[in-house]
């Protein structure tokens, strides 16, 4: 065999090689995204298992002062999406998750939900881009 012959043996079993791994990566990649899809999609619907909602005395007093009403929070709460690096999915002895969404009076507001075993907490709402002055205790 001569050396060119060789050569284009080399640069072909390379460009294998590289193929094998890239597909071996790409599949990892794919079912990665396949299962951390199916854990949102998981998250999403324990925190609506229970019909009801109740409204913390701290969530009632930042909705007032933010001017965001219940009507709001339930739009955010089916269009939203869950924001998993604000979230505590851990936490004891309710999972706390934050659903962000741009309500129908254009208010960019994130609402921090309890997925209680008995119930569903609104604990505050957050309007993202407004300052509002709140005295709530």
């Amino acid at each position: 065999m001569n050396l060119k012959t060789r050569n284009s043996y080399i640069k072909l079993a390379i460009i294998i090689v590289m193929i094998i791994v890239y597909l071996l990566f790409f599949r990892k990649q794919n079912k990665v995204n396949s299962s951390e899809r199916n854990q949102r999609i998981d998250h999403r619907e324990k925190v609506f298992r229970h019909p009801s909602l109740y409204f913390t005395k701290h969530a009632k007093c930042r909705m007032e002062c933010r001017h965001i009403d219940e009507s709001e929070v339930k739009e955010i709460l089916e269009e939203g999406e869950i924001n998993y690096t604000k979230s505590e999915t851990d936490a004891n002895p309710c999972p706390k998750y934050a659903i962000e969404g741009i309500t129908h009076d254009k208010q960019h507001v994130r609402i921090i939900v309890g997925d209680c075993k008995t119930e569903t907490s609104i604990i505050t709402v957050i309007d993202l881009e407004n300052e509002f002055e709140c005295d709530c205790k």
